[in-house]
């Protein structure tokens, strides 16, 4: 049974703790989709860069880079007949958007030379699903999901990171983004919430962003 859905590869993204892969589970369930989750809790560079974000910048945004490059090569280029669709937590040009925050400007243009050779080898995602939290709510998940490398990450990374994905979104003219605002949304306890995002995601979209608040629906 079709599920209605227009559209192949759904990625999801948005700020730390916003909630991305505990989505991108919820509707790969539902929708029997493929599920590609960002191998991050792998990356031995990741506490250490929390710890002297100096030091370990570079080498974090390099293993990162080419995890993620690894990883959506190699998943999106496999066939599933049984699968209509692919979700996964994150785009690849979030390595772009982390290493502008933490990069020194030589090493960010030395970066982006790199990416900008290997980003050509991977497909766009059909649908952009953004879930803008605001910063007292990020705070809240990331202590309580309870990642101890993540409990000293100060509230300017969050914002610096924040407005990195609006430049992006803004400046990505062929993408559908259909940006929700998670102010009061609960779509891991409320079913009507989750439903409403379901709902949004069976729309015809043109590229651009579209903008939803649970008020709205």
């Amino acid at each position: 049974m079709k599920s209605q859905i227009p559209y192949s590869f759904i990625a999801i993204e948005g700020n730390i703790g916003a909630g991305k892969s505990t989505l991108a589970q919820l509707l790969s369930k539902q929708l029997n989709a493929r599920l590609i989750l960002e191998e991050f809790e792998d990356n031995s560079f990741l506490p250490k860069f929390y710890e002297d974000a100096r030091r370990y910048a570079f080498p974090l945004e390099m293993s990162f880079l080419a995890s993620r490059f690894n990883q959506l090569k190699k998943q999106l280029a496999e066939q599933d007949l049984f699968k209509e669709h692919v979700i996964c937590d994150y785009i690849f040009a979030k390595c772009l958007l982390f290493s502008k925050v933490n990069l020194d400007e030589d090493e960010y243009d030395l970066y982006y030379r790199l990416f900008s050779i290997i980003d050509l080898q991977l497909p766009k995602p059909d649908l952009l699903i953004y879930l803008h939290c605001p910063l007292e709510k990020l705070q809240w998940n990331i202590a309580n999901r309870g990642r101890v490398y993540e409990q000293k990450i100060e509230e300017k990374y969050l914002l610096d990171l924040q407005e990195a994905y609006f430049s992006y979104l803004h400046n990505s003219p062929d993408l559908r983004v259909l940006m929700i605002d998670c102010s009061n949304l609960d779509f891991v306890n409320n079913t009507s919430h989750y439903e409403q995002i379901l709902s949004l995601m069976r729309k015809p979209y043109t590229p651009g962003i579209h903008h939803y608040h649970l008020l709205d629906l």
